[in-house]
């Protein structure tokens, strides 16, 4: 059943700062398996170091991720694998210090892109040429 008491303008945004000042207070873990240092996860296994994972699996150093796993320093992932030092990317695999990807895979240092295969900055390479490089920025850039 519906409450029956009035919610008024005033009344809503009082609760709403209520609950936003409250948010990530409950430090605990609900459901997670093996999960060392982590706070506020759900239903997560093998993570580390990572606070308010939802379904990940072998997350290190992550925060606000959902349903991804093997994802290494990476922010506001949702259903990602593979990811490193990322943020923002939907559905995208082996992405590395990219920003806002969509259905990506194999991109280093893209920012914005959808859909898209074997980028390093942006821009398209061979699958060959790729992993060529993007095994010698790793080593330069300490990865």
């Amino acid at each position: 059943m519906a409450k029956e008491s009035k919610l008024t303008a005033r009344s809503f945004e009082m609760k709403l700062r209520k609950l936003v000042a409250g948010l990530g207070r409950d430090r605990e873990n609900d459901s997670c398996v093996a999960c060392e240092r982590c706070v506020a996860c759900d239903s997560c296994t093998f993570c580390s170091d990572s606070e308010r994972l939802l379904r990940c699996n072998f997350c290190v150093r992550c925060v606000q991720c959902s349903d991804s796993l093997h994802c290494r320093g990476s922010r506001n992932l949702n259903g990602c694998q593979h990811c490193v030092d990322s943020e923002n990317c939907t559905a995208s695999a082996y992405v590395v210090r990219s920003v806002a990807l969509s259905g990506c895979s194999y991109c280093f240092g893209c920012v914005g892109l959808t859909g898209r295969d074997f980028h390093i900055l942006n821009e398209r390479y061979e699958r060959r040429d790729y992993f060529a490089l993007t095994e010698h920025l790793s080593r330069e850039l300490k990865l």
